[in-house]
Formats: structure tokens, sequence, C-alpha cells
């Protein structure tokens, strides 16, 4: 029985001093670099990093980019003071009279907001159509050139992200599956007027809906729209996974470019590679 016990404290000794002298693992404690894109456009080059705190859009846009598929692509329609947008396949090959903006892969990406990721200047986002998984465009991306706001537009760019949130929150509620459903089914016959009515009713039901959070601007963003500048409304709404972080010159001077009514830069402005770097 002394012996079982003498073998007890030997190794209890034996765990404690095993723990004392034990050094963490250093891929514990290290922080996953993030990758860095290269994209080469007519207009100049820019360079991205995308947030390893997205890895699905960060994942999809590097198999796509590996794939070379954005190369000879279109920023097929740019706002001046807004954003700068590209990546619809069918702008490859496109005619100077095309309306681009609905091509895509056969697939979604997963939205993935983060509450630290928001729309200031140079942001890297995707596009999307509305739907109730607010899922992304497979290729389609956008850049923000944005402006610079004061509190009283940071206010009311506030209340747009809630009318929006409230919106996104009717269409998943089941009481009104079927009204988005209809709405959505006229879209897809080009039936306008219908379209239009069910849209009204869905933003009217969306201007008394309250059982959502209610989203603020926090102060620190509200710091950088002030200064830097952007698109608050745009924040919670569309997945941003990464930041322009060399070539604002050329967002501004593809921003700048004269436009058609449809917002297609009368001049092409072409993607003429995307790659990671080094």
């Amino acid at each position: 029985m002394k012996k079982y016990h003498q073998l007890i404290s030997v190794l209890i000794l034996t765990l404690i001093l095993g723990s004392c002298n034990t050094k963490p693992d250093a891929s514990e404690n290290k922080i996953e670099e993030r990758k860095v894109v290269e994209m080469v456009t007519n207009y100049g080059a820019m360079t991205i990093e995308l947030y390893n705190e997205t890895p699905l859009h960060r994942d999809n846009f590097i198999k796509l980019i590996n794939n070379k598929a954005y190369d000879s692509l279109l920023f097929h329609r740019v706002i001046e003071n807004f954003m700068i947008q590209g990546g619809d396949p069918d702008s490859k090959h496109a005619k100077s009279d095309a309306l681009l903006g609905e091509g895509d892969l056969d697939y979604k990406v997963n939205a993935e907001f983060k509450p630290d990721l928001f729309h200031k200047k140079g942001a890297f986002a995707t596009a999307r159509e509305e739907s109730p998984s607010r899922g992304s465009s497979a290729m389609q991306f956008f850049i923000v050139q944005g402006k610079v706001f004061n509190d009283s537009l940071l206010d009311h760019a506030e209340t747009r992200i809630n009318s929006f949130l409230a919106r996104h929150y009717v269409i998943n509620d089941s009481t009104h599956k079927s009204l988005w459903e209809d709405f959505y089914k006229a879209i897809e016959e080009d039936n306008e007027d219908l379209s239009a009515v069910l849209n009204d009713s869905i933003n009217l039901l969306a201007d008394n809906y309250t059982n959502f959070e209610h989203y603020t601007i926090p102060e620190t963003h509200r710091n950088v729209y002030k200064t830097i500048g952007g698109t608050p409304h745009l924040d919670q709404n569309y997945t941003v996974f990464g930041q322009i972080t060399d070539g604002m010159n050329v967002i501004d001077s593809i921003a700048a470019t004269q436009t058609d009514t449809n917002n297609r830069p009368i001049s092409d402005i072409r993607i003429l590679s995307v790659r990671l770097k080094d």
C-alpha cells in the first residue's frame, strides 16, 4: 500500500513538472497572414488584402483568381462617389451597347457579415441579388469609392440600413413567404407592373416591422466615414471581404470616367489580370 502511494506521488509530481516545462505551441499564437492580391487594369494597378474573417469569400475569390476567371473582364457599372463594379463573366467579349450586370456562375457564396468589416473607402465587397439568404454573387464584386459624411448624413444612412434590415426580416418571416414568392416569380417573368405592386406591399410591411435588432453605426466607423469616407448605408447588407491598400487613385480615376444611362463606362475599363502576390 505504501509503494502504491509513493507511485501516485511520483506520477502527480511528474505531471506538475511536465506542465510547468511545457512550452506553448508557437502555432497556437500565430496570426494567420492575409492573402494579398494585385489587380491590374488599363487604368493602373490596385493591391487588395483579403480578410481571413470571411473565409468563404476569400477562398472563392482565390479559386477564381487561380482559374484566371477575371482576366479581360470589365468594370461594367461605375457610379462616382459610390462604387465601381466588375466581375460579370458576360463582359469579356461584350459589345459596346450590351447591357451588363446579369452574368454570374451557377452558385452563391453564403453571406459573411462581420461587425468590424464595413464599407469605408477602398472596401472590397460582393454584389448580390435580393434573396432571403442574402447570398453573394459568385463572381461580381464592387470597390467602394464613396464620399465623406457628416453626422446628419450618417444618421440618415443608419435609417437606410435599418430599412434594408427590416425588409430582409419581412421576406424571411414565414407569415409573408407567399408574398416574397409571388414577387420573385413576377421578376422572373418580367412582369414589371405586378412586381412593382408586390414590392410596394413588402416595403409597406417593412415600414412597420420591428421584430429585429436595430443597427447602430459604431462611433469608430462614424469617425472613418467622417474622414476617409465610404458608403455606410450598405453596412450589414453586403459582405465586405477585403480592402484596397494601394491604388486608391485608380478607384478615383475609374469612378470619374464618363458613363451611359446604365452606368456603364463609355470607354471600356478592363481588368487585365488578377494575381496572388508572394
